[in-house]
């Protein structure tokens, strides 16, 4: 691995893949106006965007529910969503291409029981997708909406608070999706024909059929 002006460069392969990291916080919007606007010529030739930031804090019933973890999933699901696809779509028009994938989830599709605003995060994430891609169409600009099911990550961690007894809970039972299955269909989004664009893709494992029925094993 080496650093420098030109970004690190990892091994992959026989060919060398150069990667500029960034580190700023989403919810910051002068944080992601700054960190977009000062990289190098060179890596404002973007052609893909992956808005992946975003999380769930609490599983409460609307009135216990926590003010404080409202307004820090809609900073980060809708609004670092936004900051980050202002900052880059101008560098995408000027590619006069680009694809844009926006990772929501099952719970932008449906509201379930202690879901509230982490579902309207979600659907709001779902409702940008589809106008972005209007909005761009004259572009050339794609834009995909993938919206994971059960997925063993961090997700259920952050979400009860670092309580990693309740957090494994959720995936007792069954066969979750792995972070590797959603990279994966991303990664087959991006790698189609200019000319074609899957708009919205649901994924889930086979044991889950949507937000609410989740068959497990005793």
């Amino acid at each position: 691995m080496e650093s420098g002006a030109s970004g690190t460069t990892r091994t992959s392969g026989a060919e060398p893949v150069k990667v500029w990291p960034l580190v700023f916080d989403v919810q910051d919007k002068e944080a992601v106006f700054s960190a977009i606007g000062n990289l190098p010529a060179a890596w404002k030739k973007i052609e893909l965007l992956v808005n992946n930031a975003g999380l769930s804090l609490g599983r409460d019933l609307f009135q216990d529910a926590s003010l404080d973890d409202w307004e820090i999933m809609i900073d980060t699901n809708v609004k670092g969503l936004l900051y980050v696809s202002k900052a880059v779509i101008p560098l995408l028009i000027a590619q006069k291409k680009g694809h844009i994938i926006n990772v929501g989830s099952i719970a932008g599709k449906e509201v379930y029981e202690k879901g509230n605003v982490y579902c309207a995060s979600k659907h709001a994430v779902d409702a940008i997708s589809k106008a972005m891609r209007i909005d761009l169409l004259s572009h050339g600009i794609r834009v995909t909406a993938i919206h994971p099911g059960a997925a063993e990550t961090e997700f259920s961690n952050t979400r009860f608070k670092g309580d990693e007894q309740l957090a494994q809970k959720v995936y007792e039972g069954y066969t979750p999706l792995r972070a590797e299955d959603v990279a994966d269909v991303i990664y087959y989004c991006t790698s189609l024909p200019s000319h074609v664009c899957i708009n919205d893709l649901t994924l889930t494992c086979t044991a889950q059929a949507n937000a609410f029925y989740l068959y497990k094993n005793a």
